[in-house]
């Protein structure tokens, strides 16, 4: 007998079916020890050597493993192929040859690409040993992360209270975030303009063109600063006569993405399917280990944790055949194309990520699939293909138009796709602004020029711009950022991003990262006081050390005693630190950003409160705020929001009298930005009186900026519920608006909320159709009888454990036994609801007026209890009066008369203690004072 061992239970099933009844499968469920989180785990002075404790919920487990290995001939380490897979391994080797449980068995490992028969049986047929350097690599990373945060944690917790380390690429990670808000912050607008020009042909054709030379000289994007600049420029244009003076003509072409690779997976699924990298990992996770399609367990996609580019050359082979076959000879290279990685140590020599079977289509496995899994599927799919395709052909063109004395010019550029190539099956997408400049180009198509031809001038166009600040981070960006700086490696994202948020250092809103006051405060301490540690460089070049490790080209150990010496010696000089100092120093860093001089507020340290106390950064038990230095006897405080002087005028400005945006054309009305209880509206007209017509509101949407809120966006947001288009397939109508729980989609009686990057204002029929379908797949079988006369909702019918019944709102009727569910009617189905609210309004009340005899019995019952103990309390305080024996005149003071009382009532009252609230009457006692 053979015994396999796998991480998961799902992966065992899998590869037990291919190897057959020789083997035993048996799944560890992941990591099976771990260095317990207590101080002395790793011990540097002892060469870094560690103590590893087994997971509570791995000891069950490991029994079966080692019972299971007693007597076996073979013990296969089936682990995933990364360095985490390898570890994995090492550990369950360890414990089982403490066990004594490897005596007379031949240990070998297997590493496989992806979970499909072939892939197993190869990988069975050449088995290696545990890979050393692999192990090593895992010992020196685990013992760094521990010594760094059972180091530098306990130093947060003392000269930052409430704060703990965010670990040691997290801390390098939120920097980025928090760097980012810094810039943001600091970013000051600046008004801008263009001017372009609308000219017509000789063919009577139209096209737009951009000026870029005035009197004689280049413009660059910030030349025309102001208005009165462009107003003089749009003179200068409109002055002159115009010719085609140059046209540039060129081909290019644009090559097809490599394969994904884990980071590159994370960026495009977060930026085309909405999936943050943790929810992608684990959709891929499914995919590689396998789906059941017809009674057959079948990995669809090779191993997701990689940074190698490379495919298997049978991979490319069914690709090119693949497109051959389906898009044509036009659409394949004369040459397969072979993709090479730019990491140094490419995740220990992985393939890229793609699909097991290239010739199993999305279409093919679509109804094997979840939402999910079809999407990143068809994601990998087309990507690999698209991966082996032509590359595209594009016809760009730039045209310059000119005055007679060249002093004006103006450009028309664009680009049309003359090829499609790969973009026939898959276009990459962009972070944030990186393709806007090419989406403007591509696909404007310009009229046949040729120089010298006359142009007539239609029209001149100014336009405002203002620049803007840097985009914050989204989970596809940061991911980006990350590798291009070097900090983490691919399986290490998701668990980078998902830490951040678990610890509160930063909220994720519409999509991008916002850092929290307390993960600026950490960030701003280490940055201060471990500047080396959270450096990017530093981090980066740390990495590369672990890559030579899993390389073998250096030892692990040389490695942690060379960054203990340093980040111990560091880590002593903060030692002797106080709680003031660190504040002060945080505060004069972190100062220019929450106190910031204006026009309207040249002090923006000074107390608004007391005006002669200073406002500086203070610590609490919920973490950092700003307070004055007059506490207590000033108790203002404010959040950790940095807000200037006119930034502050304006939002008070709006909090209380709202911000009037400009008249509604149709009704004349004012529409106005307000803030109530539940955060900002928008509301036409201003509030009336008693009596008055109360003015339309509406919600503005989550993650919306109100001083961003312009009069166009607020009248279509009043405009709401709008017509989004017509259901195809049912011919219904479709409506978007804004209600209780946010923006929605309504079809009939099916509301579906929008989420994420969907607009209620923008959002198309297909998405809505899609959201519908996905939310009708959630909601009970139903039919709609029609629309209520009082409020115009749905009625429906529905089936339920009991029979038919109808829904309206709150309300539900059960169908009369004589009525049928098919044939009811609008009107009758109002009288059954009506009936069954008058019901339930009754019921109500008769509950009501049956509750107030019991709650005056109940408290009358109480009075009498109290008054009951009260008088026994009197009673047993004169017997013991009279049956105590005498003391001495004068000596039976105050305190002993109470106590004496005390004890009485205590005994009345059921044995009480002495001296106890309750059995000490407090008027009493206030008397015998």
């Amino acid at each position: 007998m053979n015994v396999v061992i796998v991480e998961s239970p799902a992966k065992a099933k899998t590869i037990n079916k291919y190897l057959g009844p020789g083997y035993t499968v048996l799944a560890s469920y992941g990591h099976v020890r771990d260095l317990p989180a207590k101080d002395g785990s790793v011990r540097p002075d002892a060469d870094f050597s560690m103590d590893w404790e087994v997971d509570p919920k791995a000891k069950g487990r490991l029994k079966d493993i080692a019972q299971a290995v007693r007597g076996a001939e073979h013990l296969y380490l089936a682990t995933d192929p990364d360095r985490e897979g390898e570890a994995i391994s090492w550990h369950v080797c360890e414990v089982l040859g403490d066990r004594k449980a490897l005596e007379g068995v031949g240990v070998k490992r297997v590493v496989f690409n992806a979970i499909t028969k072939a892939a197993i049986l190869d990988a069975f047929a050449n088995p290696r040993d545990l890979n050393r350097e692999l192990v090593d690599a895992y010992l020196a990373r685990r013992a760094l992360d521990y010594l760094v945060g059972f180091t530098l944690s306990p130093v947060l917790w003392r000269k930052l209270p409430g704060s703990r380390s965010a670990g040691r690429v997290q801390s390098v990670a939120l920097r980025l975030i928090c760097d980012r808000e810094t810039e943001i912050e600091d970013f000051r607008s600046q008004e801008y303009w263009s001017v372009k020009g609308v000219f017509r042909t000789g063919r009577n054709e139209t096209f737009e063109a951009a000026l870029t030379h005035l009197e004689g000289r280049k413009l660059d994007k910030m030349a025309i600063a102001t208005q009165a600049d462009a107003e003089a420029a749009v003179r200068a244009v409109e002055a002159h006569e115009y010719t085609v003076a140059k046209v540039e003509r060129k081909q290019t072409r644009r090559n097809p993405a490599p394969p994904f690779i884990t980071s590159t997976l994370q960026q495009e699924a977060s930026r085309k399917l909405g999936l943050s990298a943790s929810q992608t990992m684990r959709v891929a996770q499914k995919l590689y280990e396998g789906i059941a399609i017809d009674n057959e367990t079948v990995g669809l996609i090779t191993y997701m944790r990689t940074d190698g580019v490379q495919m298997a050359n049978e991979a490319i082979a069914a690709c090119r055949e693949l497109i051959g076959t389906d898009y044509g000879s036009r659409y394949l290279p004369e040459k397969p194309r072979i993709y090479k990685s730019k990491a140094k140590n490419a995740q220990e020599a992985h393939e890229a990520i793609r699909p097991t079977d290239v010739r199993r289509t999305p279409a093919d496995v679509a109804r094997f699939l979840d939402r999910d899994q079809q999407r990143l599927y068809t994601l990998i799919w087309k990507r690999t293909v698209a991966s082996q395709m032509e590359s595209a052909v594009l016809d760009q063109v730039a045209v310059d138009i000119a005055s007679p004395d060249r002093q004006v010019i103006l450009r028309a550029t664009g680009s049309v796709i003359a090829f499609d190539g790969f973009l026939k099956l898959y276009r990459e997408d962009r972070d944030d602004a990186e393709g806007d400049a090419e989406a403007q180009v591509e696909g404007k198509v310009l009229p046949d020029l040729k120089e010298a031809d006359p142009l007539a001038l239609l029209q001149v166009l100014p336009e405002q711009h203002f620049t803007q600040p840097p985009p914050r981070f989204t989970e596809a960006s940061l991911v980006k950022r990350l590798e291009e700086l070097g900090i983490g490696r691919p399986s290490t994202y998701a668990s980078i991003i998902s830490v951040l948020q678990d610890r509160n250092y930063v909220r994720l809103e519409s999509k991008r990262f916002i850092p929290e006051d307390r993960g600026r405060l950490v960030t701003a301490f280490l940055a201060s006081f471990f500047e080396r540690y959270v450096a990017y460089g530093f981090t980066a070049e740390m990495e590369e050390k672990l890559d030579e490790i899993s390389g073998g080209r250096i030892d692990w150990r040389i490695v942690l005693d060379e960054f203990w010496r340093n980040f111990s010696a560091s880590v002593d000089e903060t030692k002797d630190l106080r709680i003031a100092e660190v504040l002060d120093t945080l505060d004069a860093i972190l100062g220019p950003h929450f106190f910031r001089a204006s026009e309207g507020n040249p002090d923006p340290r000074r107390c608004p409160a007391c005006a002669d106390g200073r406002l500086s950064l203070k610590l609490g038990k919920f973490g950092a705020f700003i307070g004055c230095s007059n506490y207590p006897d000033c108790r203002h405080t404010r959040p950790l929001v940095p807000i200037r002087g006119d930034e502050s005028d304006a939002v008070k400005e709006m909090e209380a009298n709202g911000r009037e945006l400009g008249q509604d054309p149709a009704t004349g009305l004012p529409a106005i930005v307000k803030k109530g209880p539940y955060g900002y509206y928008i509301q036409l007209g201003q509030t009336p009186g008693n009596g008055g017509e109360k003015p339309k509101r509406i919600s503005v949407p989550r993650g919306t900026d109100p001083e961003s809120i312009d009069l166009a966006s607020a009248l279509a947001l009043l405009s709401l519920p709008r017509q989004v288009g017509i259901h195809p397939e049912t011919g219904d109508e479709i409506t978007a608006g804004i209600g209780r729980f946010g923006p929605y989609i309504r079809m009939g009686d099916v509301y579906a909320s929008l989420k994420g990057d969907d607009d209620v204002l923008s959002v198309g029929l297909n998405r809505a159709v899609d959201l519908l379908a996905n939310s009708a797949k959630r909601r009970p079988a139903g039919r709609t009888v029609g629309d209520h006369p009082a409020d115009g909702k749905p009625i429906l019918v529905k089936s339920g454990r009991y029979g038919a019944y109808l829904e309206h709102g709150k309300v539900r009727a059960t169908l009369p036994r004589d009525e049928s569910a098919d044939a009811i009617s609008v009107e009758r189905a109002v009288e059954i609801l009506a009936a069954k609210a008058a019901s339930a309004g009754k019921t109500k009340t008769k509950a009501a007026k049956a509750k107030e005899p019991a709650a005056a019995k109940a408290a009358d019952t109480k009075t009498k209890s109290v008054r009951t103990k009260r008088d026994a309390g009197a009673d047993a305080s004169a017997k013991t009066a009279s049956t105590a024996p005498a003391k001495p005149a004068g000596k039976t003071t105050t305190k002993a008369r109470a106590k004496t009382g005390a004890k009485a009532n205590a005994k009345a009252s059921g044995g009480k203690a002495a001296g106890s609230s309750a059995a000490v009457d407090p008027k009493s006692r206030r008397r015998s004072r």
